[in-house]
Parts: C-alpha cells; structure tokens; sequence
C-alpha cells in the first residue's frame, strides 16, 4: 500500500461558520425544531424557488415516505421504481402497505425512461418515483406526460440532485408533486443526516408538516415559544417522528449558503476527470443532453469496459492498494433478498441495471479534496488500468 495517507471515498466539507451555528443553537437552549429548522426552510425554499414551500425531515427515507402518504397511497396501490436506486427508494412504498413496481433503466444515464414506466402501468400504479441518478436529471418531461396521461403522482427522488439543473429550471421547481432533497454526509450538502420535502401543493405540504411530528394539530416550536399558556393540543393522525433538529438545520443553513461554491468545484472536478481519463477503456458518466441543464455530480461512476482487462471488484481493491477508496452505485434493488425474493426478480428482467452493476465503480469526488488528491486518483486509475 502506498505510504501516503488513505483517501477516503468521501468527506463532509464543514466550517467554522456551521460549528459557530451549532454553539449558537446548543446555547439558545433550543435544540429540536425550532427557529434555526424554520429559517432553512425558507431559505432553501427560496434558494429553489417557483412557489415551493419547504419541510426539513430527519431523512430523505422520511421525506419519500411523507410525500407518498400525502398523496394517499395506501394498500394495494402501485409505485413504480427504478431497480437502479437505494433500497429507501422502494422501502417507503412498503411503508404504506404498497407494492414497488421496478423497471430498468436507460443504459446510457442509468435513469428511469418513460418508455419503462408506460410499460410498467396496470390499475393498480397510482404514482412513480423517478430517481435523478449521481445528479444528473430524467428525461422528467417525458416521466410527467406519461404519468398525467394515466392519473399518477409523481415523487422525484432527488437524493442526487442538488442543485441540478433541468432545461433551465432547478429539480424541485419542475411539475411533479413533489421532490426529495437528502443532506446525508455523502451528499453534495449535509446536516449529518436530514431531508427536505418541496412541493408547490400546499395541501401536500400542510399534511407534511402534521406527519412528519406524530400527527399533532400544532408545531412543539409554536406551543413552547408562546409566552401564554398553550399546552393544549390534538393529535389529528397517526403520525411520526421524522422532524428536524435545529443542530442540524444550524450545519444546513451554512451548506446551502455553499452550495453554489461546491458545485462549481465538483463540476471543475468532474471535468478534470472526464479529460484525464478519456483515454482510458472506461465509460465515463453521461452529462446532460439538453441547453440549461446541468449535472449535480454527487458521484463521478465510471464504468469498466470488456477491454479493461480487469474485474469490477477486482479494480477496486487494486485501488484500494494504491490507497484510495471507492464505492459501488448501485447493487440493484432485483439482486438483494427483499425484493429478490418477494416480487421474484431476476438479472433477466432488468439487462441494463446488471450490465452497469457489473461494470460499475465510483470514485472519489467531494469538495474537500485537493488537486493533489484528484491527481493520486487519476494516477490510481491509470495505475490498474496499465495506462
């Protein structure tokens, strides 16, 4: 293994500005939701923009979960999934009594088409979740003309997408019902753990809002901040508990401010990326195909061709030797137990996803990374590929 320092697969980027924010929040005494988790919902709403309103969850997996409630989807329904996703994006479907629908993917952008959603519809399909893969967008148009021509919801799974741009406008201001942002520690901004829930539907988003806090009539920030006696409350739903604390609305409020900075150095990485490693027999990941649109790149995935000379699995320990970490996105939702098994799944059913599983590496793009760092893992790659 190389003498030099273990380069992780990925890092948060937080500063002096979030820690100040946290040791405000732990000193105001306010701790849970309250005026720091109000105030990052109105700047990422604005940040957004279009009308959306803003909900701040203890997850993207709560947030899916939310919209899918919200919209009414209940037992027997259908949600139809990409099999090319994060198990969260089909667990929220069972949740609510449902059953997930998976289809494959585009081979290229490794997203859900239109063509594999109108084939995937019966009676039973009440919404779809598109999943905006590594941060580049769906064709969510054409996912939307298919969708409201059969009476369906749409829900992006947008984990990936902050801020992606789609024909001119940011995922979370398009037409679906509603999006889902992650702030996971991977993610192209944290609060740790937590999500965002945007919609333009405000009967969506009051609904939302009771759910998120076990169904109560009234916020716990509105009846401990009145300065007159407001114990009383109704419990209006069975509801649950995926509210944001204000600790993480405090990281929050600084990475947002950020997010613009950040993407400019992860679109600069990518870039440097895509020139270096051109050569190389890799498929490099798809960029946008539209004017006014941009890719988020939360994952730089490349994928190994037949010529590579080399495994998948294989490829990453050998970098793992060279002291650098990679990941792989995604094991597809057919190959693990749970839906293997309960929905009879096979590798035949989804060739696209297998074909890119087999193929596929991510290798390390994050902000805190320096130009020496990218250099050891382009030099790492060229290094197994014997470039």
């Amino acid at each position: 293994m190389s003498e030099q320092k273990f380069l992780p697969f990925a890092l948060p980027d937080i500063g002096e500005e979030e820690i100040a924010e946290v040791v405000d929040a732990l000193r105001s005494g306010w701790v849970t939701t309250g005026p720091k988790t109000r105030q990052f919902e109105a700047e990422f709403a604005e940040f957004i923009g279009d009308g959306v309103e803003a909900i701040a969850v203890n997850s993207a997996t709560a947030g899916l979960h939310l919209a899918l409630e919200a919209l009414g989807i209940g037992p027997g329904d259908e949600v139809v999934v990409p099999t090319y996703t994060f198990t969260a994006t089909a667990e929220v479907v069972r949740y609510l009594g449902a059953d997930p629908v998976f289809v494959d993917v585009d081979p290229v952008t490794l997203n859900m088409t239109a063509e594999g959603l109108r084939a995937a519809i019966t009676p039973k399909t009440k919404a779809v979740m598109p999943v905006h893969f590594a941060g580049l967008a769906c064709e969510l148009d054409a996912i939307i003309v298919v969708a409201r021509e059969h009476g369906l919801k749409v829900v992006e799974d947008a984990a990936h997408a902050l801020p992606t741009l789609y024909r001119g406008k940011l995922v979370g201001a398009l037409d679906s019902d509603a999006t889902v942002f992650s702030f996971y520690a991977n993610k192209t901004m944290t609060t740790g753990e937590g999500g965002m829930v945007v919609s333009k539907d405000k009967e969506l988003i009051a609904r939302c809002k009771v759910m998120r806090l076990h169904g109560i009539s009234r916020d716990a920030f509105d009846r401990y901040r009145s300065t007159t006696p407001a114990w009383f409350y109704e419990v209006v739903a069975p509801g649950f508990k995926y509210n944001m604390p204000d600790i993480a609305a405090a990281i929050g409020l600084h990475q947002l401010r950020k997010i613009r900075r950040f993407h400019a150095q992860r679109e600069e990485m990518a870039t440097r990326f895509d020139a270096e490693l051109s050569d190389l027999p890799l498929i490099l990941p798809a960029r946008p195909a539209h004017a006014a649109s941009s890719h988020a790149w939360h994952l730089y995935p490349v994928r190994l061709k037949p010529e590579a000379g080399v495994k998948r699995d294989d490829f990453i320990a050998k970098m793992a030797e060279r002291g650098i970490g990679c990941s792989v996105h995604f094991i597809p939702l057919h190959l693990h137990p749970v839906w293997r098994d309960g929905y009879h799944l096979t590798p035949a059913d989804y060739p696209a996803a297998q074909a890119a599983f087999e193929a596929e590496v991510t290798l390390p793009l994050y902000t805190k990374m320096s130009a020496d760092d990218q250099a050891r893992v382009i030099a790492a790659v060229r290094g197994v590929l014997g470039a």
